[in-house]
């Protein structure tokens, strides 16, 4: 039994000892201290994903205007301002929060701007009195609204402050920065995802409420890293989004480089999440000192703030490295796994959640902060038209104003005879005894009309949303759209079903068979050989993973070239792709490679296309952004990689494409939607020397948007078009298809025709392509995108996307 004092009444001071059974003691303080860790403490609110102490800390920066225009502050003076006014617990667990919040490979979308030394993967942060802090500028879309009514307040500790319930929160933060935690019986792990993929499904959430997980997970294939890597495995991904629990594989980004004359290593630029470089190089040391893996020569880390991760891994002559990469791999943090738990606070209770849900329990909480801010401002705009009439009257009849206010004996004499004259409120009558003689202008009244009028428009502009449903829906959707546009990034985490990696350390390129294969690339910069000739089936362009851009016939140890935008054309071999099976339906090429392991590209390099070196290999044709074309024949040489066209300074190569047919037409599109197509023998062929010659006339300030060649039936041509500040993956645009038959043929370095017609806000081609039909679209993370029908109007207006296109392709029989 416990023993607990009674307290003592003031007229009695004689000592009473209370029997207390332990057991419902210790039962009661632990729900006490459980409800306060649950709810106070480690799980996030669904609405802004936001713990409270994080909550807090944006609250007390956005009181302090502690803004990303402002100078920086040290961080002791926001945790001190936290811990004092809100957050009555250690000053350790708020400056913690505050690091966290600021560090770009915690968060995929940072709200702090620290200033100092803020730690890393590996160590920890200096304290507090050392480094600053102040708001990033996603912040303000977190508290943006504050003001404006849009969201309950609550006492603080003390009842001497009150702070927010919840942050009104203009986008998803639960999903965009994910959320991790472990409370008393129940802990929450949710993974970043990327805002822009967040932002459309949201918007589609909003248009179609009973939209389904799979149509949610082509706007959401999956998690987006902040640190990158690779997501191998999608069926924990679906999982979680279905049941709220489930994990996936993250693998680090590696490739194959020569790394010395006289040998090759592994090189490692991205890191699953969490996973510091100074941890992977203590577990390849032990491993090594343990001889649990051999073949590792030497570990160096040349990690640098110009060109980022780089951890060097030297192989021993006679090992292979893809093996000793795959051992690696199981034994080390190079590849991890992550567990999604998805619990958060819904309406004050731990739920745990599936995708839908917390994209609807955030679509409910903006609608609401919209909704009541629109109350909020239609209430200050109706106070302020009130005024405005007022001095309006006033205006009018001002010299029987001045003269009531002149033969009144005192202030409340004067307001009562002017309301009684003119009919005014007390209210109206009080904003004319303090209105200053400057007011009595002319020009004043007619500004004071234009406020009434701009008031009057504003209020009904209010009133619609706040009546209208499918307008208030309509105003959420544009400002997630705004926020996407002006926060969002690419995509930096590719997603794989499968790892592509050959596990079996037996086999040597020298045990393949040298047989016949096809050899693809898709527009995610995936590469992959097939393990047989067979015919690709024509809706082989939409596999399931992405869209197969370039597929040539080779054999299993034959090399193939790739052509990138430099003009280079680099010699890789069949043999180092992983091998991915052709089904009825289409090859699945998220088993690819990335072509970045392969091979080594320059800054702003990219790769265009997939060409063969075989003896009768078909030429090329190559298009630059400048409107240079050239055909080159075919030319094997015994290095690594070569020119195929001499570039001017400033240029690059658009687009490049094998010519098996001589007269396949040769099609230039620019970004002003100019499209130009000619007979391929209008171009005679030079050496690997030679420039080319002029491909199209250029409007002024105009460059090539696509080049390529197609035939002259059965050809259609995909255009989008939108706005040319946009930050690329963000602008959906509108799309159009037409067909290529309407487009007239005219001669080599002549202007073309129009192609597509902007709309309003509309001044660029975000992406055009021309090739046999039917054409197929993909996203950023490889989610296959609609297209419509091919309406005839070549010089016709777009069609608005459902989500920005990365890439567009055909069937690879066709285009192969």
């Amino acid at each position: 039994m416990a023993r607990k004092k009674a307290t003592a009444e003031p007229d009695d001071f004689t000592e009473r000892v209370l029997d207390v059974d332990v057991s419902s003691e210790m039962q009661d303080s632990f729900l006490e201290y459980a409800y306060s860790v649950i709810y106070s403490r480690a799980l996030p609110d669904a609405r802004d994903g936001l713990k409270p102490v994080q909550r807090r800390i944006l609250y007390t920066m956005d009181e302090m205007r502690v803004l990303p225009d402002r100078p920086h502050v040290k961080c002791a003076r926001v945790v001190g301002q936290v811990m004092g006014q809100l957050h009555p617990h250690g000053d350790t667990a708020i400056y913690d929060a505050l690091v966290r919040t600021a560090q770009p490979w915690n968060l995929r979308l940072p709200m702090v701007d620290g200033h100092g030394n803020f730690g890393s993967l590996d160590a920890g942060p200096a304290a507090m009195r050392y480094t600053e802090c102040r708001m990033a500028p996603s912040a303000l879309a977190m508290t943006a609204g504050l003001d404006n009514d849009t969201v309950d307040f609550k006492p603080n500790y003390d009842g001497k402050e009150v702070e927010p319930v919840v942050l009104p929160a203009a986008f998803p933060n639960l999903l965009v920065n994910g959320a991790t935690g472990i409370a008393v019986g129940m802990a929450t792990n949710i993974a970043p995802h990327n805002l822009v993929e967040v932002v459309q499904a949201l918007r589609h959430l909003l248009k179609h409420p009973k939209a389904e997980l799979d149509t949610l997970m082509r706007f959401i294939p999956g998690p987006d890293l902040p640190a990158g890597a690779k997501i191998i495995g999608l069926e924990g991904i679906k999982d979680a989004y279905a049941t709220g629990r489930g994990s996936f594989k993250m693998r680090a980004t590696t490739r194959i480089e020569q790394v010395s004359p006289r040998r090759k290593g592994i090189v490692v630029t991205e890191l699953p999440y969490m996973v510091g470089p100074e941890k992977i190089i203590e577990q390849i040391k032990t491993l090594v000192g343990n001889k649990k893996i051999q073949g590792i020569a030497d570990l160096k880390d040349l990690t640098d703030l110009a060109n980022g991760l780089r951890l060097v891994i030297e192989i021993k002559n006679g090992f292979n490295p893809e093996a000793v990469a795959e051992q690696l791999f199981k034994h080390t943090k190079l590849e991890d796994s992550f567990s999604i738990n998805a619990v958060a606070l819904v309406e004050g209770q731990p739920r745990t959640m599936t995708l839908i849900e917390m994209l609807q329990v955030y679509l409910q909480h903006r609608l609401e902060v919209v909704l009541r801010r629109s109350k909020f401002l239609r209430g200050k705009a109706e106070d302020r038209l009130h005024l405005v009439d007022g001095l309006l009257i006033a205006i009018l009849d001002i010299d029987d104003v001045i003269a009531i206010i002149r033969s009144s004996d005192d202030v409340a004499a004067a307001r009562k005879r002017l309301m009684e004259v003119f009919d005014l409120t007390e209210t109206q009558t009080n904003y004319i005894l303090e209105m200053p003689l400057r007011r009595l202008t002319k020009f004043s009244r007619i500004e004071l009309e234009s406020e009434r009028d701009d008031l009057r428009a504003r209020i009904d502009e209010l009133t619609l949303i706040i009546d209208d449903d499918d307008q208030l829906r309509t105003v959420v959707g544009n400002e997630l759209a705004e926020v996407a546009k002006q926060y969002g990034t690419p995509r930096r985490t590719v997603l794989l079903s499968s790892a592509g990696v050959q596990t079996s350390t037996s086999a040597t390129p020298l045990e393949v068979a040298d047989d016949p294969c096809w050899v693809m690339l898709s527009s995610a910069g995936l590469v992959a050989r097939t393990d047989s000739d067979e015919v690709l089936p024509a809706t082989s362009s939409r596999s399931n993973h992405d869209v197969i851009t370039s597929a040539i016939k080779c054999t299993a140890r034959g090399d193939l070239g790739v052509i990138t935008s430099a003009g280079r054309l680099i010699k890789i071999n069949a043999i180092d792709l992983p091998v991915v099976p052709i089904t009825s339906q289409a090859p699945n090429l998220s088993g690819g490679v990335q072509t970045a392991e392969l091979i080594t590209l320059d800054n702003d390099e990219s790769v265009l296309c997939l060409t063969s070196l075989a003896e009768d290999a078909p030429g090329l044709a190559l298009g630059t952004a400048r409107g240079v074309v050239k055909r080159v024949n075919p030319e094997v040489l015994s290095r690594d990689s070569w020119e195929v066209i001499r570039l001017e300074a400033g240029d690059s190569v658009v687009g490049a494409v094998e010519l098996s047919d001589p007269d396949q037409q040769l099609v230039f599109v620019t970004d002003d939607a100019q499209l130009l197509h000619f007979s391929a023998d209008l171009v005679r062929p030079q050496g690997r020397a030679g420039g080319g010659v002029a491909g199209i006339k250029l409007g002024s300030g105009a460059k090539v948007a696509f080049f390529g060649a197609a035939p002259a039936q059965g050809s259609v041509v995909v255009t989008v078009s939108g706005s040319s500040s946009a930050l690329p993956g963000t602008d959906a645009g509108s799309v159009k298809v037409s067909d290529f038959e309407g487009y007239p043929a005219k001669g080599r370095a002549t202007a073309g025709v129009r192609c597509h017609r902007f709309l309003r806000g509309e001044d660029a081609l975000l992406l055009a392509w021309v090739g046999p039909g039917p054409a197929l679209a993909a996203a950023t993370s490889g989610s296959p995108i609609d297209l419509p029908d091919a309406d005839g109007k070549r010089d016709g207006s777009g069609v608005p996307a459902s989500q920005p296109i990365a890439a567009v392709g055909t069937g690879a029989e066709r285009s192969a």
